[in-house]
This record gives C-alpha cells, sequence and structure tokens, in this order.
C-alpha cells in the first residue's frame, strides 16, 4: 500500500495528540476526542466571570421596563440567562418577561432560543448558522431594518466592534450590555503546559471551539514572547475551528485554518477533522 493509500484509509485520529481548549465541555470534549482515535490534551482557557458591576445590564433594564428597547439581540444562551437573572435583582420575572415579550427578541442561533422557551418567550428572529455577526446583520436587514430603533446588545466576552458599528451605519441607535466577561483560568498552568507541548512539537492537531480561547493563547504566548515559535509550530500541526467567528479571528492573528466542520458543532468538529488530520499534516509536513 502506498503511503497516500495508507493515509487515505485512516478514517479517525489513530493516535494523534489533540490538543483543545474548551472550558465548559472540556470532559465531552476529552471523550469526543478518545472516541475518534486521538490522545486529548485538552487545557480550558477560559473562564466565565459575572460582571461585578452589573450597571449596564440595570440600566438597560431600566429602559426595557418602560418600552424604551424596540430590538434585544441575544447572542448567547448563558448570557440570555445571566441577563434575566441580573434583572430579577430589581423586578419581579413576570415584569421581565412581559417587557421582553414586547421587544423585537432576536436569538442567535438555538441556545438563546431554547432560555427563552423557559421563560415563555420566542425570538421574533432566530439567526441561523453559522450564527456569524454577518448572519445576524443579514437576518435583521432582510426582516426588521433598525433605522430608527434603540436596538440592546446582549454581548459576552469581547465586544463584537463589527456588529455594533454594523448598527449604527444603519440608523439604529445602539446599547451595549455586557453580562459576563472571560478571564483567564485561575490556574494557568495546565493552559502553559499545553502551549509548551505545541512549541516542542509534540501536538499533532489543535482545536479551537471559541474566539475569546485565541485571545488568551496569544495573551500567554505574547508575556512569554513565544508567538513566533508558535506561528512556526502551526505549520507542521493542523489547526481546526469551529466556525466563521474562530477562524475570524484566528486570522486576525495571522494563524493559518485548515478546516472548519460542515456545522458549528463540537462533535462535528472533532468527527470531520479526525477524518481528514492525517492528509492535512502529511501536505503541511511534506512542504515545511
Amino acid at each position: 500500500m502506498t503511503v497516500l493509500n495508507h493515509r487515505l484509509s485512516k478514517s479517525n485520529f489513530e493516535g494523534l495528540t489533540v490538543a483543545a481548549f474548551e472550558s465548559r465541555m472540556a470532559a465531552e470534549m476529552a471523550r469526543l476526542i478518545t472516541r475518534h482515535g486521538g490522545r486529548p490534551l485538552v487545557a480550558p482557557a477560559l473562564r466565565e466571570v459575572p460582571l461585578e458591576n452589573n450597571a449596564e445590564a440595570l440600566r438597560f433594564g431600566e429602559q426595557l421596563l418602560v418600552g424604551q428597547v424596540d430590538m434585544v439581540i441575544l447572542l448567547t444562551g448563558v448570557g440570555t440567562r445571566a441577563l434575566v437573572d441580573v434583572l430579577q435583582t430589581r423586578y419581579p420575572r413576570k415584569a421581565v418577561t412581559a417587557a421582553l415579550s414586547r421587544a423585537c427578541l432576536v436569538a442567535r442561533g438555538l441556545k438563546p432560543v431554547a432560555v427563552l422557551k423557559d421563560l415563555g418567550l420566542a425570538p421574533e428572529l432566530t439567526v441561523p448558522e453559522p450564527n456569524t455577526w454577518r448572519d445576524i446583520l443579514q437576518t435583521i436587514d432582510a426582516h426588521k431594518p433598525v433605522q430608527g430603533l434603540h436596538v440592546a446588545v446582549q454581548e459576552y466576552g469581547v465586544s463584537n466592534t463589527e456588529l455594533l458599528k454594523a448598527l449604527d451605519e444603519r440608523g439604529a441607535r445602539v446599547t451595549r450590555v455586557p453580562v459576563y466577561r472571560w478571564a483567564l483560568p485561575e490556574d494557568t498552568s495546565p493552559l502553559k503546559q499545553a502551549l509548551n507541548a505545541i512549541l516542542a512539537g509534540r501536538v499533532d492537531v489543535v482545536l479551537i471551539t471559541n474566539a475569546a480561547q485565541v485571545d488568551h493563547l496569544m495573551q500567554l504566548l505574547e508575556e512569554d514572547k513565544t508567538t513566533d515559535q508558535f506561528r512556526h509550530a502551526l505549520q507542521r500541526i493542523v489547526l481546526a475551528s469551529i466556525g466563521p467567528t474562530a477562524s475570524e479571528r484566528l486570522r486576525r492573528y495571522g494563524l493559518p485554518v485548515d478546516l472548519e466542520p460542515s456545522h458549528p458543532k463540537m462533535g462535528t468538529l472533532v468527527k470531520e477533522t479526525s477524518e481528514r488530520a492525517h492528509l492535512f499534516l502529511d501536505a503541511k509536513r511534506r512542504s515545511s
């Protein structure tokens, strides 16, 4: 059997070391990698920290309750639930849900939809996959132009400046509603060990499941002055991104993206990367 045919015959990771930086579903990520024949190296890169000062969220609540918000864009399920929890510290739940029902609710994907359903609400608009900020704009442009509307954007992690700017350019009055932020893990030693393994050439595949992971990886690399070494190491490693938003962040740092899954789901990412990893590795290592 030729080397090429041997690689084509491989349908999973077959012993490759696969690094991932998932936090909330770290155990599930490790199981998926193992199930598809890989050796998992999972080091969480994120820690969700509720904002100690929820002034922006409470100010939004004041405007919402008196009918001054026309549209609410809900970017994450966790953020949607956290926002409602914050508002319930000041207002009865029924008052919060009633006020939300009077606004046009735009859900970015199915997770905010599920939270709204638990609240007895349904979004007026649901943004289809891959749920990027551009998809949000396309959905709004097609169904609910925002000229002259007061639009609140429930944020997570870093502000999406492109989305905010685009809404402003469309004539909306935009209010940011940050609910929680991402922080580095309190103990960064597992993350640093994973990065050191990548730098040392002991990792074959890297999986990125969140754009904020990229920011934190680069932060640690820049602190250790190993950014260029990391970029060089990726020339011999398969770098897979869960979807366009994460890919855009990687490219912003000049990091090559080898593949995205057909659907922006963790299971699909692991499965489809496992099926193609050896072919990508062969091509990259022959050319480097």
